[in-house]
């Protein structure tokens, strides 16, 4: 994909925060921190790799407590034939939702600042 820099910070499954009617408070703390790194990140580009081989490459909108995520102004990649030789075939989609259940990767683009920040990395 075109224009994604080498600087991502990829989602992880924990990153989508629990169910919050059987939070204890421990539990509600941890779910703000991921709320708050969740909430750096809106409007962010995001890659998404599914299970099919194919990617979006979108805005993130948003995440719910299942960890589906919406991302706006998408676009999808996929491979035309399963030969490397052959360029990726590009759609524009718009606002899509990719299921949680879906998914195998997810990167956003962000500086290295950003990204150790993110990752609670000291400089």
């Amino acid at each position: 994909m075109e224009g994604l820099a080498d600087d991502q910070v990829t989602l992880g499954p924990q990153d989508s925060y629990p169910n919050s009617s059987t939070a204890s408070a421990d539990t509600t703390s941890s779910s703000s921190q991921h709320v708050a790194k969740l909430q750096k990140l809106l409007y962010r580009r995001m890659l998404i790799g599914v299970n099919d081989g194919r990617y979006f490459l979108g805005l993130f909108q948003c995440i719910d407590k299942q960890g589906n995520i919406i991302l706006q102004d998408s676009v999808e990649y996929r491979s035309a034939r399963h030969s490397s030789s052959l360029p990726m075939e590009q759609r524009f989609l718009g606002l899509i939702l990719i299921p949680a259940a879906c998914r195998s990767s997810c990167h956003v683009d962000c500086f290295i600042e950003e990204q150790m920040s993110l990752l609670s990395l000291g400089t």
